[in-house]
């Protein structure tokens, strides 16, 4: 991993997930070895954010197949990776709708993905910080307030982007 000395840019995250996932591809880790790499990475925000950003994109079997050992790696981090999860799934709804809209549809398709491994992470890891944060969301999606407000006008999402993200973040944190 990275140089304890160095903090962890978001960069060298991507670099590192990149790697990791090539070396789960071809075998060369165990499964402990490779829940102990995933949760070094999770620690961080630039290092959360540099394995999610690889991992949701990959064409590694792993992201449409985590192993326990990726899902209790996630657990060990439950702020940071809760945080990144819901923004995931919100911005993947939405960018499946803004695609679809401009008729791209091979990058409709990737944001399906996206949102479908996402969705998937999401009810394997079932931690109450996704619930929690989801809520967050769909109450500042349809309030304009709140802690997700910024987040969301950030993106520009109208409101039927909105209202995806809502039934998105619903249906997989209701019971």
């Amino acid at each position: 991993m990275a140089n304890n000395n160095e903090p962890l840019t978001f960069e060298s995250a991507i670099a590192l997930s990149q790697s990791l996932l090539l070396q789960v591809d071809s075998g060369k880790l165990s499964e402990a070895e490779i829940g102990s790499q995933i949760a070094e990475l999770v620690k961080t925000e630039n290092g959360a954010r540099g394995f999610f950003v690889t991992f949701l994109t990959s064409n590694s079997s792993l992201a449409d197949n985590p192993t326990d050992a990726v899902i209790q790696a996630l657990r060990s981090s439950p702020e940071e990776v809760a945080e990144l999860l819901v923004k995931n799934l919100a911005m993947s709804t939405a960018q499946e709708l803004f695609h679809h809209r401009r008729q791209a549809e091979e990058m409709v398709h990737g944001s399906q993905q996206v949102q479908m491994r996402t969705a998937n992470l999401i009810k394997l890891v079932d931690l109450d910080e996704v619930k929690e944060r989801s809520q967050q969301l769909i109450d500042s999606a349809t309030t304009g307030e709140g802690k997700y407000k910024a987040f969301l006008e950030r993106w520009n999402y109208d409101a039927e982007q909105k209202q995806l993200i809502c039934a998105a973040l619903q249906q997989v944190t209701l019971p």
